[in-house]
Protein backbone atom coordinates (compact mmCIF):
# COMPACT_ATOMS: atom_id res chain seq x y z
CA UNK A 1 0.00 0.00 0.00
CA UNK A 2 1.22 3.64 -0.82
CA UNK A 3 2.25 5.95 2.03
CA UNK A 4 -0.61 8.45 0.71
CA UNK A 5 -3.37 5.16 1.10
CA UNK A 6 -2.08 4.56 4.26
CA UNK A 7 -2.17 8.12 6.11
CA UNK A 8 -6.29 8.00 4.42
CA UNK A 9 -6.88 4.40 6.18
CA UNK A 10 -4.88 6.19 9.55
CA UNK A 11 -7.26 9.53 9.10
CA UNK A 12 -10.64 7.46 8.48
CA UNK A 13 -9.66 5.31 11.56
CA UNK A 14 -9.05 8.14 13.42
CA UNK A 15 -12.18 10.06 12.17
CA UNK A 16 -13.61 11.76 15.21
CA UNK A 17 -16.76 14.21 15.35
CA UNK A 18 -20.12 14.65 14.36
CA UNK A 19 -20.82 13.39 10.84
CA UNK A 20 -20.45 15.40 7.78
CA UNK A 21 -18.17 16.17 4.73
CA UNK A 22 -14.65 14.67 5.26
CA UNK A 23 -15.90 12.71 8.53
CA UNK A 24 -16.94 8.73 7.90
CA UNK A 25 -18.18 7.93 10.74
CA UNK A 26 -21.30 6.28 11.08
CA UNK A 27 -24.89 7.52 9.96
CA UNK A 28 -28.31 6.99 11.40
CA UNK A 29 -31.83 7.52 10.20
CA UNK A 30 -34.55 6.22 11.79
CA UNK A 31 -33.83 2.31 11.84
CA UNK A 32 -31.04 2.73 9.17
CA UNK A 33 -27.41 2.89 9.67
CA UNK A 34 -24.73 4.09 7.00
CA UNK A 35 -21.78 1.92 8.22
CA UNK A 36 -18.29 3.65 6.88
CA UNK A 37 -15.98 1.19 5.00
CA UNK A 38 -13.31 3.73 3.96
CA UNK A 39 -12.34 7.13 3.57
CA UNK A 40 -12.11 8.79 0.20
CA UNK A 41 -10.89 12.38 -1.50
CA UNK A 42 -13.85 13.52 -3.88
CA UNK A 43 -15.42 10.24 -4.47
CA UNK A 44 -17.75 9.80 -8.06
CA UNK A 45 -18.57 6.88 -9.26
CA UNK A 46 -18.26 2.96 -8.37
CA UNK A 47 -18.73 -0.59 -9.30
CA UNK A 48 -17.81 -3.83 -8.17
CA UNK A 49 -15.49 -6.00 -9.98
CA UNK A 50 -17.07 -9.70 -7.62
CA UNK A 51 -19.10 -10.55 -5.02
CA UNK A 52 -16.29 -8.32 -2.48
CA UNK A 53 -14.44 -6.43 -4.34
CA UNK A 54 -15.16 -2.65 -5.95
CA UNK A 55 -13.52 -0.19 -7.64
CA UNK A 56 -14.05 3.45 -6.67
CA UNK A 57 -12.90 6.95 -8.84
CA UNK A 58 -11.86 9.62 -7.19
CA UNK A 59 -12.19 12.82 -9.03
CA UNK A 60 -8.69 13.92 -8.71
CA UNK A 61 -7.34 11.01 -11.04
CA UNK A 62 -7.15 7.49 -8.85
CA UNK A 63 -8.92 4.43 -9.45
CA UNK A 64 -9.34 2.22 -6.66
CA UNK A 65 -9.64 -1.52 -5.37
CA UNK A 66 -11.54 -2.06 -2.21
CA UNK A 67 -12.02 -5.42 -0.34
CA UNK A 68 -15.50 -5.49 2.13
CA UNK A 69 -13.98 -8.22 4.18
CA UNK A 70 -10.74 -6.86 5.10
CA UNK A 71 -10.76 -3.39 4.49
CA UNK A 72 -8.10 -3.73 2.04
CA UNK A 73 -6.79 -0.97 -0.82
CA UNK A 74 -5.03 -0.83 -3.86
CA UNK A 75 -4.69 2.18 -6.44
CA UNK A 76 -4.88 0.93 -9.69
CA UNK A 77 -2.35 2.29 -12.65
CA UNK A 78 -2.26 2.43 -16.03
CA UNK A 79 -5.28 5.00 -16.34
CA UNK A 80 -5.45 7.48 -18.74
CA UNK A 81 -4.43 10.79 -18.23
CA UNK A 82 -7.81 13.00 -16.93
CA UNK A 83 -7.69 16.82 -15.73
CA UNK A 84 -9.34 17.59 -12.93
CA UNK A 85 -11.33 21.00 -14.01
CA UNK A 86 -14.73 22.69 -12.35
CA UNK A 87 -17.23 19.48 -12.49
CA UNK A 88 -14.97 17.34 -14.67
CA UNK A 89 -12.36 15.08 -13.59
CA UNK A 90 -12.19 11.29 -13.25
CA UNK A 91 -15.75 10.22 -12.95
CA UNK A 92 -17.78 6.93 -13.42
CA UNK A 93 -15.92 3.29 -13.33
CA UNK A 94 -17.73 0.62 -15.00
CA UNK A 95 -16.55 -3.67 -14.37
CA UNK A 96 -17.88 -5.69 -17.31
CA UNK A 97 -16.26 -9.33 -17.94
CA UNK A 98 -16.19 -11.41 -21.25
CA UNK A 99 -13.83 -13.80 -23.22
CA UNK A 100 -10.67 -11.21 -22.94
CA UNK A 101 -11.11 -10.57 -19.50
CA UNK A 102 -12.12 -7.63 -16.72
CA UNK A 103 -12.44 -4.82 -18.50
CA UNK A 104 -12.88 -1.52 -16.59
CA UNK A 105 -14.25 1.33 -18.29
CA UNK A 106 -13.48 4.73 -17.29
CA UNK A 107 -15.92 7.96 -18.00
CA UNK A 108 -13.33 11.18 -17.26
CA UNK A 109 -12.74 14.67 -18.78
CA UNK A 110 -9.76 14.85 -21.60
CA UNK A 111 -8.08 18.01 -22.21
CA UNK A 112 -6.71 19.82 -25.49
CA UNK A 113 -5.61 23.15 -25.89
CA UNK A 114 -7.14 24.68 -23.04
CA UNK A 115 -10.61 22.70 -23.72
CA UNK A 116 -12.56 20.29 -22.27
CA UNK A 117 -14.23 17.44 -23.33
CA UNK A 118 -15.95 13.44 -22.11
CA UNK A 119 -14.07 10.73 -23.11
CA UNK A 120 -14.61 7.03 -22.62
CA UNK A 121 -11.74 3.86 -22.63
CA UNK A 122 -11.41 0.90 -21.46
CA UNK A 123 -8.57 -0.99 -20.08
CA UNK A 124 -8.32 -4.89 -19.12
CA UNK A 125 -7.63 -5.29 -15.49
CA UNK A 126 -4.79 -7.28 -14.65
CA UNK A 127 -3.59 -7.59 -11.07
CA UNK A 128 -3.51 -3.73 -10.07
CA UNK A 129 -3.13 -2.28 -13.22
CA UNK A 130 -4.89 -1.48 -16.50
CA UNK A 131 -3.52 -2.96 -19.83
CA UNK A 132 -4.63 -2.59 -23.67
CA UNK A 133 -5.95 0.47 -22.62
CA UNK A 134 -7.99 2.26 -25.66
CA UNK A 135 -10.23 5.07 -26.40
CA UNK A 136 -13.42 4.10 -27.34
CA UNK A 137 -15.62 7.92 -27.43
CA UNK A 138 -14.37 11.32 -27.37
CA UNK A 139 -17.51 14.11 -27.23
CA UNK A 140 -17.16 16.73 -29.70
CA UNK A 141 -16.58 19.40 -29.64
CA UNK A 142 -14.05 20.30 -26.73
CA UNK A 143 -15.06 23.81 -24.62
CA UNK A 144 -13.34 25.84 -22.44
CA UNK A 145 -16.09 26.06 -20.01
CA UNK A 146 -15.37 23.00 -17.17
CA UNK A 147 -18.92 22.02 -16.31
CA UNK A 148 -21.98 19.45 -17.49
CA UNK A 149 -19.90 16.67 -18.65
CA UNK A 150 -22.43 14.18 -17.15
CA UNK A 151 -20.98 11.33 -17.84
CA UNK A 152 -22.45 7.84 -15.81
CA UNK A 153 -21.70 4.07 -18.19
CA UNK A 154 -23.41 1.31 -18.01
CA UNK A 155 -23.53 -1.97 -20.00
CA UNK A 156 -27.45 -3.12 -20.89
CA UNK A 157 -28.42 -5.51 -23.06
CA UNK A 158 -25.21 -5.72 -24.93
CA UNK A 159 -24.91 -2.59 -25.19
CA UNK A 160 -22.88 0.55 -23.91
CA UNK A 161 -24.39 3.84 -22.75
CA UNK A 162 -22.75 7.17 -21.78
CA UNK A 163 -24.59 9.97 -20.82
CA UNK A 164 -23.30 13.55 -21.79
CA UNK A 165 -24.37 16.98 -20.29
CA UNK A 166 -24.93 20.16 -22.63
CA UNK A 167 -21.50 21.41 -21.19
CA UNK A 168 -23.28 24.34 -20.48
CA UNK A 169 -24.51 25.38 -24.15
CA UNK A 170 -28.04 24.40 -23.55
CA UNK A 171 -29.25 25.29 -27.06
CA UNK A 172 -27.00 22.38 -28.99
CA UNK A 173 -29.30 19.66 -26.60
CA UNK A 174 -31.39 19.51 -29.28
CA UNK A 175 -28.54 19.69 -32.49
CA UNK A 176 -28.21 16.08 -33.44
CA UNK A 177 -24.82 16.81 -35.18
CA UNK A 178 -23.44 17.81 -31.84
CA UNK A 179 -22.90 15.00 -28.53
CA UNK A 180 -23.97 17.68 -26.24
CA UNK A 181 -26.43 16.84 -23.83
CA UNK A 182 -26.92 13.48 -25.30
CA UNK A 183 -27.46 9.60 -24.23
CA UNK A 184 -24.77 8.06 -26.29
CA UNK A 185 -25.12 3.92 -27.71
CA UNK A 186 -21.84 2.00 -28.56
CA UNK A 187 -21.19 -1.40 -28.65
CA UNK A 188 -18.68 -2.55 -25.50
CA UNK A 189 -15.80 -2.55 -28.30
CA UNK A 190 -16.62 0.95 -28.83
CA UNK A 191 -18.51 0.68 -32.41
CA UNK A 192 -21.12 1.89 -33.69
CA UNK A 193 -24.74 -0.15 -34.14
CA UNK A 194 -26.30 0.25 -37.20
CA UNK A 195 -29.82 -0.08 -35.48
CA UNK A 196 -29.19 3.03 -33.74
CA UNK A 197 -32.36 5.60 -34.08
CA UNK A 198 -30.44 8.34 -36.63
CA UNK A 199 -27.25 5.43 -37.91
CA UNK A 200 -26.90 6.75 -41.67
CA UNK A 201 -28.36 10.46 -41.64
CA UNK A 202 -26.54 12.98 -43.16
CA UNK A 203 -25.13 15.27 -40.24
CA UNK A 204 -26.29 13.40 -37.29
CA UNK A 205 -23.70 11.58 -34.95
CA UNK A 206 -25.01 7.97 -35.62
CA UNK A 207 -24.06 6.67 -32.06
CA UNK A 208 -27.08 9.15 -30.48
CA UNK A 209 -29.56 7.35 -28.18
CA UNK A 210 -31.38 10.24 -27.06
CA UNK A 211 -31.18 13.81 -26.90
CA UNK A 212 -32.30 16.94 -25.29
CA UNK A 213 -30.94 16.27 -21.65
CA UNK A 214 -29.42 19.34 -19.52
CA UNK A 215 -26.58 17.25 -17.58
CA UNK A 216 -27.05 13.40 -16.42
CA UNK A 217 -25.57 11.82 -13.38
CA UNK A 218 -27.41 8.68 -12.77
CA UNK A 219 -28.02 5.72 -15.31
CA UNK A 220 -29.50 2.68 -14.33
CA UNK A 221 -30.93 -0.33 -15.35
CA UNK A 222 -34.84 -0.92 -13.92
CA UNK A 223 -35.84 -4.42 -12.97
CA UNK A 224 -38.15 -4.52 -16.36
CA UNK A 225 -35.28 -3.78 -18.45
CA UNK A 226 -35.65 -0.13 -18.98
CA UNK A 227 -32.74 2.29 -19.05
CA UNK A 228 -33.33 5.00 -16.52
CA UNK A 229 -31.41 8.30 -15.99
CA UNK A 230 -31.41 11.36 -13.91
CA UNK A 231 -30.56 14.67 -14.52
CA UNK A 232 -30.01 18.55 -13.05
CA UNK A 233 -32.35 20.95 -14.10
CA UNK A 234 -31.65 24.65 -13.70
CA UNK A 235 -33.26 26.15 -10.68
CA UNK A 236 -35.89 23.37 -10.02
CA UNK A 237 -36.82 20.66 -12.36
CA UNK A 238 -34.06 18.22 -11.96
CA UNK A 239 -35.68 14.55 -13.76
CA UNK A 240 -36.28 11.03 -13.96
CA UNK A 241 -36.39 9.58 -17.18
CA UNK A 242 -37.05 6.56 -19.04
CA UNK A 243 -34.66 6.44 -21.97
CA UNK A 244 -36.22 5.23 -25.82
CA UNK A 245 -34.58 5.23 -28.97
CA UNK A 246 -34.94 8.68 -30.60
CA UNK A 247 -36.14 10.20 -27.92
CA UNK A 248 -36.45 14.04 -27.55
CA UNK A 249 -36.29 14.83 -23.83
CA UNK A 250 -36.55 18.83 -24.51
CA UNK A 251 -33.87 20.57 -22.42
CA UNK A 252 -33.73 23.97 -23.53
CA UNK A 253 -37.07 23.94 -24.94
CA UNK A 254 -39.53 22.74 -22.09
CA UNK A 255 -38.44 22.33 -18.34
CA UNK A 256 -39.98 23.06 -14.98
CA UNK A 257 -36.85 24.66 -13.69
CA UNK A 258 -36.23 28.49 -14.31
CA UNK A 259 -32.92 30.47 -14.73
CA UNK A 260 -30.73 30.79 -11.51
CA UNK A 261 -32.04 34.67 -10.14
CA UNK A 262 -35.51 33.72 -11.23
CA UNK A 263 -36.56 33.98 -15.23
CA UNK A 264 -38.82 32.06 -17.87
CA UNK A 265 -36.37 29.08 -19.89
CA UNK A 266 -37.77 27.57 -23.17
CA UNK A 267 -41.24 27.66 -24.10
CA UNK A 268 -42.70 25.99 -21.31
CA UNK A 269 -43.30 22.64 -18.83
CA UNK A 270 -44.34 20.86 -22.09
CA UNK A 271 -44.40 20.12 -25.96
CA UNK A 272 -45.57 17.71 -29.02
CA UNK A 273 -42.70 15.60 -29.28
CA UNK A 274 -41.20 15.97 -26.31
CA UNK A 275 -41.29 13.30 -23.62
CA UNK A 276 -42.36 13.93 -20.27
CA UNK A 277 -40.47 13.18 -16.72
CA UNK A 278 -41.24 10.47 -15.10
CA UNK A 279 -40.42 12.77 -11.91
CA UNK A 280 -39.43 16.09 -11.47
CA UNK A 281 -38.48 17.75 -7.79
CA UNK A 282 -38.80 21.65 -7.30
CA UNK A 283 -36.53 22.89 -5.82
CA UNK A 284 -33.60 21.22 -7.37
CA UNK A 285 -32.31 18.23 -4.82
CA UNK A 286 -28.74 18.15 -7.34
CA UNK A 287 -29.33 14.21 -8.18
CA UNK A 288 -26.50 12.33 -9.16
CA UNK A 289 -26.00 8.26 -9.63
CA UNK A 290 -29.00 6.19 -8.94
CA UNK A 291 -29.88 2.55 -8.30
CA UNK A 292 -32.50 -0.02 -8.35
CA UNK A 293 -33.08 -2.22 -5.57
CA UNK A 294 -35.48 -4.80 -4.64
CA UNK A 295 -36.07 -3.87 -0.72
CA UNK A 296 -35.34 -7.27 0.38
CA UNK A 297 -32.26 -6.16 2.85
CA UNK A 298 -34.53 -3.44 4.30
CA UNK A 299 -38.27 -4.22 6.78
CA UNK A 300 -41.06 -1.94 5.55
CA UNK A 301 -39.50 -1.25 2.01
CA UNK A 302 -40.49 -3.19 -1.58
CA UNK A 303 -38.74 -2.15 -5.04
CA UNK A 304 -37.64 1.34 -4.92
CA UNK A 305 -35.42 3.77 -7.13
CA UNK A 306 -32.79 5.04 -5.23
CA UNK A 307 -31.40 9.14 -6.36
CA UNK A 308 -28.18 10.60 -4.66
CA UNK A 309 -28.92 14.44 -3.76
CA UNK A 310 -25.90 16.85 -3.90
CA UNK A 311 -27.62 20.12 -2.86
CA UNK A 312 -30.10 18.42 -0.09
CA UNK A 313 -27.74 16.17 1.09
CA UNK A 314 -29.75 13.21 1.57
CA UNK A 315 -30.78 9.97 -0.26
CA UNK A 316 -33.96 9.84 -2.18
CA UNK A 317 -36.00 6.94 -2.08
CA UNK A 318 -38.95 6.55 -4.39
CA UNK A 319 -41.04 3.69 -4.27
CA UNK A 320 -41.70 1.54 -7.30
CA UNK A 321 -45.12 0.31 -8.06
CA UNK A 322 -47.43 -1.50 -10.75
CA UNK A 323 -48.19 1.65 -12.29
CA UNK A 324 -44.75 3.58 -12.43
CA UNK A 325 -43.04 5.80 -9.63
CA UNK A 326 -45.10 5.82 -6.28
CA UNK A 327 -44.20 7.63 -2.64
CA UNK A 328 -40.63 9.50 -1.76
CA UNK A 329 -39.08 9.68 1.16
CA UNK A 330 -35.57 10.79 2.01
CA UNK A 331 -32.77 9.58 4.28
CA UNK A 332 -29.70 10.51 6.38
CA UNK A 333 -30.18 14.39 5.43
CA UNK A 334 -29.36 15.08 8.62
CA UNK A 335 -25.80 14.85 7.95
CA UNK A 336 -25.02 17.26 5.62
CA UNK A 337 -23.00 14.92 3.19
CA UNK A 338 -23.46 15.24 -0.38
CA UNK A 339 -24.54 12.12 -2.33
CA UNK A 340 -22.52 11.31 -5.72
CA UNK A 341 -23.43 7.72 -6.25
CA UNK A 342 -25.51 4.52 -4.91
CA UNK A 343 -25.27 1.34 -6.39
CA UNK A 344 -26.79 -2.09 -5.26
CA UNK A 345 -24.45 -4.71 -4.18
CA UNK A 346 -23.82 -8.26 -5.19
CA UNK A 347 -25.26 -8.84 -1.32
CA UNK A 348 -28.45 -6.39 -2.03
CA UNK A 349 -27.34 -3.52 0.68
CA UNK A 350 -26.79 -0.34 -1.19
CA UNK A 351 -23.25 1.08 -1.25
CA UNK A 352 -22.69 5.31 -1.30
CA UNK A 353 -20.54 7.43 -1.97
CA UNK A 354 -21.38 10.40 0.68
CA UNK A 355 -18.98 13.15 1.44
CA UNK A 356 -15.51 11.72 1.54
CA UNK A 357 -16.29 8.51 2.24
CA UNK A 358 -17.60 4.78 1.13
CA UNK A 359 -20.73 3.52 2.75
CA UNK A 360 -23.30 0.62 3.26
CA UNK A 361 -26.67 1.39 4.45
CA UNK A 362 -28.00 -1.24 6.83
CA UNK A 363 -31.06 -2.10 9.28
CA UNK A 364 -29.85 -0.52 12.53
CA UNK A 365 -29.49 -3.00 14.98
CA UNK A 366 -27.98 -1.39 17.44
CA UNK A 367 -31.11 0.82 17.28
CA UNK A 368 -33.20 -2.32 17.53
CA UNK A 369 -31.56 -3.28 20.37
CA UNK A 370 -31.90 -0.33 22.46
CA UNK A 371 -35.71 -0.48 21.85
CA UNK A 372 -35.74 -4.00 22.62
CA UNK A 373 -36.77 -5.30 19.18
Amino acid sequence: MSKALCLAALLFVHAVGAAGAGSPVPVRDGGLVMKPLTALQAPWGMDFINETELLVTEKAGRLLRFELGSGARSEIAGLPDSTAVGQGGLMDVLAYRDGKGLWVYLSYTHSSNGKHTTRVARGRLVDDALRDVEVLFTAQPYYKAGRHFGSRLVIADGYLFITVGDRGNRDYAQDLSRHNGKVIRLYPDGRVPRDNPFYGRDGVMAEIWSYGHRNPQGLAQHPDGSLWVSEHGPQGGDELNRLGAGVNFGWPVITYGEEYGGGEIGEGTAKAGMAQPEKYYVPSIATAGIAFNTGARYPGWGPSLFVSALKFTHLNRVALTAEGLGTESRHFGDAGLRFRDVQTGPDGFLYVLAGEGLYRVEPDSARAAQNGQ
